[in-house]
């Protein structure tokens, strides 16, 4: 007897920008909305054959009715659902022939995002990053990928590491045809509310400069005849001066358009770089592993990156401050260069199954309130005064970066304060001094620290 039994709808693995296990709210400032749309669902068909005995066979085990059903009438769905299904349990290999498979088996776009963003994190795993970019430029440009999904995913943390992931990002800053627009234009969003009048002076000065132009259009002919003179020739110095300031006056508000235009790709670099930062992991006091971005709101990091002494030293004078320290928020974060070594990545099982979104109502929006509070405050709870970092790869990268940003020689000691919406604060040679650092912070609840959530 046919009977219709209902299986789980094909999704890629995508993680979303959420924080951790509860949600945690992001500021809309500083947060990208990079969420990829949920895929569609589908529903299969299994055939129970009956068996002719009369003690009934126990049912085939889910996995292997998957498997089965792959071999039997493979789809780019079922191919990608085996994928998952073998990564889970380390066969990588098995996984990337899965995913290759459903790319050649006329995908439809949301499969063909699947395919390659899943196959992308398996080359990730092997550490092959050329061929991990390639899945992903490809995904970007074709299937409209979110960047902030790869920013966002622990399994491609070793390719985030890589020099191919910091070519990647460049390529998405910039846009264009061969990766795709939309990292950009979201990161020119957040820009355009971080400075809400860029757009009006830009403006202000293409139409101030075209009626400069239009002004000086009429006076050169009158400036002709004021130098050939004659009867009713105008003045020379009088229409001169009138084409001085028209001209000098294009010159002016070219180079203010100009100028904008590089403030502008400075802040879209700057907020790329924070929203990579925000996703970098690190160890609570608790042991529990979190992401920057779930410290928003709560603690001020400090972040002190060099060499073991003095980071130790920095450490050691910051002890005789912890009180005051602990009021201001700071949360130490010590970075020492040349300790990370590159530890073996372990599949997190990017196939397991995760809830489908729904319609939310009025009660599902405050339970989700209610847990995120509470969240915040558990999390509150477990902050002191010191956090590991977890991936010291993505780490150094992400300093020597920034110190490359700074014009900084890369590896030299630095350290880096974050305000409470997670952006720098400021950023400086050395190690800080906790004097000037306790004089410039105002406590947690001061309003100056309210007016910078």
């Amino acid at each position: 007897m046919a009977a219709a039994a209902a299986v789980a709808a094909l999704r890629p693995h995508l993680s979303l920008l959420s924080a951790g296990g509860g949600a945690t709210p992001i500021s809309s400032l500083q947060a990208l909305a990079f969420v990829s749309p949920p895929l569609p669902h589908y529903r299969r068909r299994c055939v129970l054959r009956s068996n002719a005995s009369s003690s009934p066979s126990p049912p085939p085990s889910p996995e292997k009715e998957k498997e089965a059903e792959a071999e039997a009438v493979p789809t780019a769905e079922s191919c990608v659902n085996l994928g998952l299904e073998l990564f889970s349990k380390g066969r990588v290999r098995d996984a990337l022939e899965q995913f290759d498979n459903a790319l050649e088996l006329n995908p439809n776009p949301v499969e063909a995002q699947a395919a390659l963003y899943n196959k992308a994190c398996c080359h990730a795993f092997r550490e092959e990053s050329n061929k991990a970019a390639d899945c992903l430029r490809t995904a970007l440009r074709d299937y409209n990928l979110k960047f902030g999904t790869i920013l966002n995913d622990p399994d491609l943390a070793p390719f985030r590491a890589s020099p191919e992931f910091k070519e990647l990002q460049e390529e998405a800053l910039r846009g264009g045809e061969d990766i795709g627009s939309g990292f950009r234009r979201d990161l020119k969003l957040i820009s355009e509310v971080q400075a809400p009048f860029r757009g009006v002076r830009r403006f202000f000065y293409v139409a101030l400069t075209a009626a400069a132009g239009i002004s000086t259009f009429f006076t050169i002919p009158r400036l002709i005849l004021a130098v050939q003179g004659g009867d009713g020739a105008p003045d020379l110095l009088e229409t001169a001066g009138n084409a001085a300031i028209n001209i000098g006056g294009i010159v002016v508000l070219v180079a203010l358009y100009f100028w904008e235009n590089k403030k502008e790709e400075q802040q879209i670099t700057q907020i790329s770089r924070n929203e990579t930062l925000s996703r970098l992991p690190v160890r609570l006091s608790t042991s529990r592993i979190i992401e920057l971005v779930q410290l928003r709101d709560i603690t001020r990091p400090v972040i002190l990156a060099g060499s073991k002494a003095s980071v130790t030293r920095a450490m050691q004078r910051a002890e005789r401050y912890r009180t005051e320290l602990l009021k201001r928020g700071v949360l130490l974060i010590p970075v020492i260069f040349g300790a990370s070594q590159k530890a073996q990545s372990k599949p997190r099982g990017f196939g397991s199954s995760r809830s489908v979104a729904s319609v939310s109502s009025v009660g599902d929006d405050f339970e989700k309130r209610t847990e995120s509070i509470a969240a915040k405050s558990r999390l509150k709870a477990e902050v002191r005064f010191k956090a590991d970092i977890v991936s010291p790869e993505q780490w150094e990268s992400w300093i020597r970066d920034q110190q490359e940003s700074e014009g900084v020689t890369p590896g030299e000691d630095v350290y880096i304060i974050l305000r409470l919406d997670g952006r720098v604060r400021r950023s400086g040679r050395g190690m800080p001094n906790w004097n000037d650092i306790l004089q410039e912070l105002p406590r947690l609840e001061n309003l100056l620290s309210k007016l910078e959530r």
